[in-house]
């Protein structure tokens, strides 16, 4: 993003009605400053009492720590990272120092750090002589647990402290001498891997005017409200194209993780959508979730939440084979479906019939990247895999099927192929004889050579969809291939 951070006024909902915030947008990073007067319906209600101000935020460290070198060890949060401000750096011929703890955050909990600790390494990393952007790339990559290696350095905190003062003064329910708001608390939320939608629920008063922001586990962080629409869509793309820039270097450190797991598959792409889902129960009614979705180089995988181990990734709540899958309605479909210029549809042969979903993205530059890759996505697999073999029934007889992305569509005697001898070949077709394909849904398969050879019927002895939609994806690959380099 620019060097200066957006940052203006938003309303943010919360148990007790609308409350003012002032928002600011860094690279990765939402900050909200929440006033401590809720409003209902836009009207400030009677703020309540003042909170005593705590005397000691840990800005004065105990006499013994200092001139020892310390490792305290941090767990992120979900939300709001380490929870530290850090100033400095060798461009400032400064070491790299904590400037800020936000209360109740992770290095807030570990009540070993200090304001004016200066951060000598990252889980074994030397900062010593770190620029400013390079310790915040250095904190960023370090995983969920960091080992800070630190140093209280006394002189600087006076500075620093005289800052935290101030701020907690504004922060503590104070109003200051020119009667402006004050800020109770402080909701740092990372983009990274999160999910920002304008979709918000029409419970929500003024949803046309709102924004929902999801945490990487797939809860909702918050929803926000802006003053009025074209401030809301200023907001959603500023937040929605940071949290896309974030996902290029997320899908490689991804990659870089999984890359020593047996039967690696490289993620080609990454992202959260939303998908129609019945709310269940006796209820027809349905309603939009918010679902992770990758795609390998031969699979489709959904995610409840966005995924940050091996675990996790070995673990989607559902995988569809690329090559069993075709693309639909992208962007138009059936008039009944809300905002379906931001809609697309997915078919899946599987041994259970046709799997359908429908997805929906928040803009057009989505739809066409998730569209392009589904169906890339698949012609890719086609020449990966190139063949597939299936156990058939024909005239009475068991038969091997082969379909092979470019030599066509065998028929061969079963029984060869388990002696290990050469099987004999009933018949033999290239893709461009069939004219025509059929299926009863249940076991039976219909092929038509046209010509003598007329029309074949195989007992696939199951569901024959999968079958079906692989023998479509070849053809759709070798089209366009041959539509690519004719």
């Amino acid at each position: 993003m620019a060097a200066t951070s957006p940052s203006g006024s938003l309303e943010i909902f919360t148990k007790d009605g609308w409350q003012r915030v002032v928002a600011t947008l860094d690279d990765d990073l939402l900050t909200l400053n929440v006033e401590n007067t809720p409003t209902t319906n836009g009207e400030a209600e009677t703020p309540p009492s003042p909170r005593k101000t705590e005397a000691n935020d840990r800005t004065e460290p105990p006499e013994s720590i200092a001139n020892e070198i310390r490792t305290v060890r941090v767990i992120k949060q979900e939300v709001g990272g380490l929870g530290i401000s850090i100033k400095g750096g060798k461009e400032n011929r400064m070491p790299i120092l904590i400037s800020k703890i936000f209360k109740g955050l992770a290095a807030d909990q570990t009540e070993g750090l200090y304001i004016g600790d200066a951060i000598l390494a990252v889980n074994g990393e030397d900062l010593r002589n770190a620029t400013h952007d390079e310790a915040v790339r250095a904190l960023k990559r370090a995983g969920r647990e960091v080992d800070l290696t630190v140093k209280y350095v006394k002189e600087v905190t006076p500075y620093f402290q005289r800052n935290a003062e101030i701020s907690d003064q504004n922060s503590e329910g104070k109003t200051n001498s020119l009667g402006k708001p004050s800020w109770s608390e402080v909701k740092n939320i990372p983009l990274k891997l999160s999910f920002v939608t304008r979709f918000v629920s029409s419970k929500i008063e003024n949803p046309g005017r709102a924004l929902e922001l999801y945490a990487p586990d797939g809860r909702s962080a918050c929803i926000l409200r802006a003053k009025d629409g074209l401030s809301l869509q200023e907001w959603f793309n500023a937040i929605h194209t940071n949290i896309s820039r974030l996902l290029a270097p997320a899908t490689e450190e991804v990659n870089e993780m999984l890359s020593s797991s047996v039967g690696y598959r490289e993620i080609k792409t990454m992202g959260w959508l939303s998908e129609q889902v019945h709310l269940g129960g006796d209820s027809s009614r349905m309603d939009w979730k918010p679902v992770f979705m990758a795609l390998t180089e031969k699979d489709m995988l959904l995610y409840e939440s966005a995924p940050w181990s091996k675990e996790d990734w070995s673990a989607p709540y559902l995988s569809h084979p690329l090559l069993a899958t075709r693309l639909v309605h992208s962007g138009h479909g059936n008039n009944h479906i809300q905002h379906q210029d931001l809609c697309f549809g997915t078919r899946t042969g599987s041994r259970k019939g046709v799997e359908a979903h429908l997805f929906r993205v928040e803009t057009q530059r989505e739809l066409a990247h998730w569209s392009r890759s589904i169906v890339q996505g698949a012609h890719d697999a086609a020449m990966l895999i190139k063949e597939i073999n299936c156990a058939v029934t024909w005239h009475g007889q068991e038969a091997r099927l082969t379909i092979h992305y470019e030599n066509g569509l065998t028929l061969a005697d079963a029984r060869g192929s388990d002696n290990g001898v050469k099987a004999q070949v009933f018949w033999y077709f290239p893709f461009e004889r069939l004219k025509m394909s059929a299926d009863d849904g249940h076991h039976l398969l219909w092929l038509d050579f046209g010509g003598e050879d007329g029309e074949q019927e195989l007992d696939l002895h199951g569901c024959p969809k999968p079958v079906v939609f692989v023998l479509h994806t070849f053809l759709s690959a070798k089209t366009t291939r041959l539509g690519l380099f004719a």
